[in-house]
C-alpha cells in the first residue's frame, strides 16, 4: 500500500505530495471540500493545518478529516522533484 510521506502547501487548496513509492505530484482539493468533515476545510486557515499522519500514511486535519492515500496517489498530477 502506498503512503503519503510529505505534504507541501502550494497555494489556496493546492498541495504537493510525496509518496512512499517516490511519486511526487500536485493536487488541487478545492472541489473535494464538501460534506460534513470537509466543508470546515474551506476555511483556508483550517485547510492549511494539513499534516501527514505517519501511522496512517495520509493527509489529516485537526477536525478528524483524512483522505485515502491510494486515491490521492491516483489523483495527483506527477511532477519532477526539484534537485
Amino acid at each position: 500500500m502506498v503512503k503519503v510521506t510529505r505534504v507541501e502547501r502550494l497555494g489556496e487548496y493546492s498541495l504537493r505530495l510525496t509518496f512512499s513509492d517516490g511519486v511526487v505530484g500536485d493536487i488541487d482539493l478545492a472541489d473535494e471540500l464538501w460534506g460534513e468533515m470537509f466543508e470546515p476545510l474551506r476555511d483556508i486557515a483550517q485547510f492549511n493545518r494539513v499534516s501527514v499522519d505517519p501511522e496512517l500514511g495520509t493527509l489529516v486535519w485537526a477536525n478528524g478529516a483524512d483522505l485515502d492515500p491510494e486515491g490521492l496517489h491516483d489523483a495527483v498530477r506527477p511532477v519532477q522533484p526539484a534537485g
